[in-house]
């Protein structure tokens, strides 16, 4: 059946109860006939681990770390799960997520919807991961210390995961932003990097950034990645701004946009951050990636993975495989003998 008829069917529910069809669906499929052996040209190594292919899943789609091992059978390269916040929070009140279909976006405040660190926790350690996985974490809303609540899902999560994602940009917890002022940031990343030295790990740190920043932003989070020799950067979250050229009624609402209408801003971000870290400092490209034409922008734009959700919504399951075909195609037509090769090319 063609996913356009499902998801004409599916625009009519309520977001959140869609997605909770969608990821108890996925606990009960069975998905052997979804998987096929990915192109050789799609590997490439970040973190010290090869990727099979560069196609993520964003953090937000699997926020309970309940079918991890299902998307890795639906072709993703790897799959972040999250937002973990230390104790269970029900996150912002509803309605919270809202389809912007003529735009192809969505925009959400759901403000870190979590079980809690301790039921996510003894899932990933009860099904064992069987690729690539990283958890996303954040802090409680009523939380009396942020940097508190992000070193205690460090610890209980730095040995059942292959890296840790460090948000401090969803704009759907009130002032969390604020980690991308040079005194706040410096001061997170020390005391993550103080506790990831006490505990002997060796798991890669990145951290998740704001599309919503200005060069002198960049240039201030540059200097400090560098100078704590950070494993990666995942660019980028979901924007408060560009709504002008949004259709759909709902545009006005308050929260984060992603999907199609933040893409060229995502590769605008990756460009300058990519000319000032190279390839010191992997990025993960993020936003409007539904295709492998805009997944390509991206590597080009300077990203090493990528990663998707909104556009895994619109187009359904199947255009995972869809984008790693054609990503491939568009490196063999360009010339390059491998993925790494075109990381980068039109930002140099």
């Amino acid at each position: 059946m063609n996913y356009q008829i499902i998801n004409s069917f599916i625009n009519k529910l309520d977001p959140e109860f869609a997605h909770s069809l969608a990821i108890q669906f996925l606990k009960n499929l069975y998905i052997p006939l979804f998987q096929s052996k990915d192109d050789e040209i799609l590997k490439i190594n970040i973190f010290g681990k090869e990727f099979l292919n560069p196609i993520g899943l964003a953090a937000g789609f699997d926020k309970n770390a309940e079918v991890y091992n299902k998307m890795f059978a639906l072709g993703f390269g790897y799959a972040e799960v999250g937002t973990v916040t230390p104790r269970p929070q029900e996150g912002n009140l509803k309605p919270r997520v809202f389809r912007l279909i003529e735009d192809e976006a969505i925009i959400n405040r759901l403000g870190f919807p979590s079980q809690g660190l301790e039921k996510i926790k003894s899932r990933i350690e009860t099904k064992r991961a069987e690729g690539i996985l990283g958890v996303n974490i954040g802090p409680n809303k009523d939380s009396t210390s942020r940097i508190d609540d992000y070193v205690e899902c460090f610890k209980n999560f730095h040995n059942l995961c292959s890296y840790i994602c460090i948000n401090i940009s969803s704009p759907n917890t009130e002032n969390l932003r604020n980690f991308h002022e040079q005194e706040n940031l410096k001061k997170l990343l020390s005391e993550i990097l103080n506790i990831k030295k006490t505990l002997g790990s060796k798991i890669p740190v990145i951290l998740k950034i704001s599309p919503d920043i200005n060069d002198d932003d960049i240039d201030m989070i540059c200097k400090n990645i560098l100078e704590f020799n950070l494993d990666g950067l995942v660019l980028t979250n979901t924007s408060v701004k560009l709504r002008e050229n949004l259709i759909n009624k709902q545009k006005n609402e308050t929260g984060g946009l992603s999907g199609v209408p933040i893409k060229e801003t995502s590769n605008i971000i990756i460009k300058k951050f990519f000319k000032i870290v190279k390839t010191r400092v992997p990025i993960i490209g993020v936003g409007g990636i539904d295709s492998g034409i805009s997944a390509y922008e991206k590597i080009r734009a300077g990203a090493s993975l990528l990663q998707l959700y909104t556009g895994l919504i619109y187009k359904g399951p199947f255009v995972v495989t869809a984008i790693k075909q054609e990503l491939a195609a568009l490196l063999r037509r360009d010339g390059f003998s491998s993925l790494q090769k075109a990381v980068g090319v039109d930002s140099e």
